[in-house]
């Protein structure tokens, strides 16, 4: 099993598989607004994962744009820390689980399902990170869009609070863990995993498939999302919605002038005149329905449940 040593930086082939030494470290943390000291413990690993979110933005307007997605450390770095961009989860969490063990935390990468497969199965399309520190093995997943800000202990335990919204991880019977988000009166599962560490080839090629199949949200339109301890802010192609818990989701449409400026002004994406010329053109008329929040999974071809 790779990425078990206690010394990431001496572990030959954990930096051979997922490029670590690739990584610049402090331009990572100037991106998201950390300073040292750094030591791999669990107020660092708190620290830096809200950081990350406040500062990343989940989004797929690369796959929009018609250029992909590339999931190796390099071409990610490139992206979210030296040209100020966001994206989605593997590019969330390559980027993080590469800090994390640059920094001497014991990493594996683990590829999750949305939602649970006794009541829907789905493709395992999202990648977590299995995080120990020495003294707790954590959860951190930076790359939900609308998911945790903090990681969580890996444990069966009382309900957390983390801003308005509260999460807990329960096992199922089948022995995979179930992260569930408290939604009102009832526990709604937003992720199903278990604890088998992924090679980069698993991640490169789950989101090939999420970057390119005609079954995945990620190609049909495009996908902002930034949480905050309040409010989940969604642009879901012309859509544009904040939500709180317990109170009514405010949706509006944007125009065609208006999208560039919410893209700026509402997510810190300043992108060029025509590239934003681009997605536009990508929009459906308003009217139009498309998938909604809730939706946004990858879905299997029909007459196919699993990955």
């Amino acid at each position: 099993m790779i990425l078990r040593q206690a010394s990431p930086l001496g572990d030959t082939s954990s930096t051979t598989h997922w490029r670590i030494d690739a990584l610049d470290v402090d331009a990572y943390l100037r991106r998201v607004g950390h300073r040292r000291p750094t030591a791999p413990d669990g107020a660092t690993l708190r620290n830096l994962h809200r950081a990350h979110i406040a500062a990343i933005i989940f989004e797929n307007l690369d796959v929009m744009l018609g250029r992909g997605v590339e999931v190796d450390l390099p071409r990610v770095q490139d992206k979210l820390v030296h040209a100020g961009r966001g994206g989605y989860c593997y590019e969330h969490n390559v980027l993080f689980g590469g800090v994390l063990q640059h920094l001497g935390y014991r990493v594996d990468r683990l590829l999750a399902r949305t939602g649970d497969p006794a009541e829907q199965p789905r493709p395992r399309s999202h990648l977590v990170l299995r995080v120990d520190d020495g003294d707790q093995v954590w959860l951190a997943d930076v790359g939900f869009g609308s998911g945790l800000l903090e990681p969580v202990p890996l444990v069966e335990d009382a309900p957390q609070r983390q801003g308005a919204w509260e999460y807990q991880l329960r096992r199922g019977t089948d022995g995979a863990w179930r992260l569930q988000e408290r939604t009102i009166d009832t526990w709604t599962t937003l992720l199903t995993f278990t604890e088998e560490p992924q090679y980069p080839v698993d991640v490169e090629f789950a989101n090939h498939n999420t970057a390119t199949s005609p079954y995945s949200p990620f190609t049909q339109q495009c996908i902002v999302v930034h949480k905050d301890d309040t409010t989940v802010r969604r642009l879901i192609g012309r859509d544009y919605s904040k939500e709180r818990p317990g109170a009514a989701t405010r949706t509006r449409t944007l125009t065609d002038e208006e999208y560039g400026a919410v893209l700026n002004a509402e997510f810190g994406l300043a992108l060029s005149p025509p590239e934003i010329q681009t997605l536009v053109a990508t929009l459906a008329p308003p009217g139009v329905d498309r998938p909604t929040a809730p939706d946004l999974e990858l879905r299997p071809p029909p007459g196919d449940n699993d990955a």
